[in-house]
């Protein structure tokens, strides 16, 4: 490994490996019950690594595990509704609401704070990350348009229009009414503007197809949870993107840069970070020497890559970029199946070996290709690296 000058980002809700995600379950259910106690987690965070951390995140990916949670009911607590799935407890059209603007609001107890009493001395910046899906327009008649317009509404500005405007999109107050939770005058003086930066990872882009006024059927999961749009990878028999090696997942570039033009126009061009990205790999029953060489890997963060320079030459104000991830972990209910590493983990040894994107991302960053750049798209993601190392400085 080079040695290289950089800026860490800390989450107070994420893994510190993915073999400890209940613990992150278990933060998540904390807050859904109390805020004081997440807003006490954070003071203690803030008090012993301040000095060294200059970059908070609050919470990792909330619209995500609330979908999980309290939707489909697959992750702790498990609570869900059918047609949702077949939990014990819950209505999933109204609990995933109030777990949400709990958790809103204990983002925005937990910046009030630092703001007030560690900032100023510590010169740092806080913000919150949202799972960030691109969807697209079925077809361009304009019913369409509308409905991916509703679907990144009830997905994305679902997290970041309260912290930004101090209330939920209008899109979601039309359709959910008296369901939505509000916020009290005090709430929104302190909700409102609670963030320094935005975070989103993005993995994929999807379509969306109008079933307000037109008639289509609803996937589960979708209808108003969704905005009432019918969500899909196919059009015509023909997937939006290759499959990667995780179901629903698929390699859309142009989706990176159509996602980071929507929040910098939404959000009046406020900082952002892309914190994952990445290409998952199926590592069941691959021989390692296949894993290790990893092209596909490569060819996909080139192309987002690209499609992010694009963004940012728009004027988009763009901080930093994360790859999923350093090494392969345990991910989620996939477990060790898929791998998003740029390192392979031999299990029995725990033995970590640098896969061909590991060596690329490395002469990538450090800008020391002993090639070069073969193709326009490696000459544009090349042209973004100084840029990228002066804003994160």
């Amino acid at each position: 490994m080079v040695r290289v000058s950089a800026t860490g980002i800390i989450s107070l809700t994420f893994k510190m490996a993915k073999e400890m995600e209940q613990m992150e379950m278990l933060l998540m259910i904390i807050i859904a019950a109390t805020w004081e106690d997440f807003v006490h987690f954070a003071e203690t965070c803030f008090k012993n690594f301040g000095d060294r951390v200059k970059y908070w995140i609050t919470i990792n990916e909330p619209n995500l595990f609330v979908e999980l949670a309290y939707i489909e009911g697959i992750f702790p607590p498990s609570h869900c509704s059918e047609p949702y799935g077949n939990c014990s407890v819950s209505n999933s059209n109204v609990e995933q609401l109030i777990a949400m603007h709990n958790m809103l609001l204990s983002h925005a107890k937990a910046t009030k704070l630092y703001r007030e009493c560690f900032q100023p001395k510590q010169g740092g910046f806080i913000g919150i990350v949202a799972c960030a899906f691109m969807y697209e327009p079925m077809t361009d008649d304009e019913l369409d348009r509308e409905a991916a317009s509703r679907a990144l509404a009830f997905d994305l500005a679902w997290v970041f229009d309260p912290l930004v405007y101090g209330d939920y999109p209008p899109e979601m107050r039309h359709y959910h009414g008296n369901k939505l939770p509000t916020f009290s005058p005090e709430e929104v003086n302190y909700i409102k503007g609670s963030i320094d930066f935005i975070g989103i990872n993005h993995y994929s882009t999807y379509y969306a197809e109008d079933c307000i006024h037109s008639s289509c059927t609803l996937v589960v999961g979708d209808g108003e949870i969704i905005g009432f749009s019918y969500i899909t990878g196919e059009r015509n028999g023909v997937l939006i993107g290759e499959q990667t090696g995780m179901v629903g997942m698929y390699v859309v570039p142009r989706g990176m840069e159509e996602i980071i033009d929507y929040v910098k126009k939404r959000y009046q061009n406020k900082p952002i970070f892309v914190l994952e990205n990445g290409y998952a790999q199926q590592q069941e029953g691959i021989p390692v020497k296949d894993l290790l060489h990893d092209v596909k890997r490569i060819e996909f963060h080139k192309a987002y890559l690209a499609s992010l320079a694009t963004a940012i030459r728009n004027g988009a104000d763009v901080r930093g970029y994360f790859i999923w991830t350093l090494m392969d972990d345990f991910e989620w209910l996939d477990g060790y199946s898929v791998g998003f590493g740029l390192y392979y983990v031999h299990r029995p040894t725990l033995k970590r070996i640098p896969k061909l994107s590991a060596k690329w991302y490395r002469n990538f960053l450090t800008n020391t290709t002993s090639t070069r750049p073969t193709s326009l798209q490696d000459k544009v993601v090349m042209s973004r690296t100084s840029s990228f190392r002066k804003k994160m400085s």
